[in-house]
């Protein structure tokens, strides 16, 4: 098993688990630790990550900054490729189509979605992310290309 869906099998239900959990994927990648993510739902092929609207990703007109939601689907979609791929293989975010389709002046969530990854070959593999807010309305939706290689032989 994937040493990330590990250790979020065993941090998940203990109180303050998920918190523990996100720190260290933050500490591991810094930059996300600025929009104080939240890793709230986690298996291969689907994650669940939110971000509460405070000041620091909030924008001149005081909804969500569009960047600071590149930032939470970039977190959703590499830390459910790191446990969706075959153990095998590594990956690197190759590129990202982002539709920004209203305005969010809450809170929000991300929902990431990726297909079964071949072992083996080179690929492109797609990751879907959608980010709603506290109404489930889609503000934004993004498609995060991640470049799957096998991993060098040590």
């Amino acid at each position: 098993m994937n040493r990330a869906l590990a250790a979020w099998n065993k941090l998940e239900g203990k109180p303050f688990g998920k918190a523990l959990f996100t720190k260290v994927i933050c500490w591991k990648a810094p930059y996300f630790a600025s929009i104080s993510p939240r890793i709230e739902e986690f298996r291969p092929g689907f994650a669940r990550v939110s971000m509460k609207k405070h000041r620091a990703v909030q924008n001149h007109i005081g909804t969500v900054h569009a960047i600071a939601m590149c930032n939470l689907a970039e977190i959703a979609a590499g830390t459910l490729t790191e446990i969706s791929i075959p153990a095998s293989m590594r990956w690197l975010p190759k590129g990202m189509q982002v539709e920004y389709l209203k305005k969010a002046e809450t809170d929000v969530e991300a929902h990431a979605v990726v297909g079964n990854v071949e072992e083996g070959a080179s690929q492109d593999v797609p990751v879907t992310v959608e980010i709603k807010d506290r109404a489930g309305q889609v503000v934004v939706r993004a498609v995060i290309t991640m470049w799957v290689t096998p991993r060098k032989k040590a």
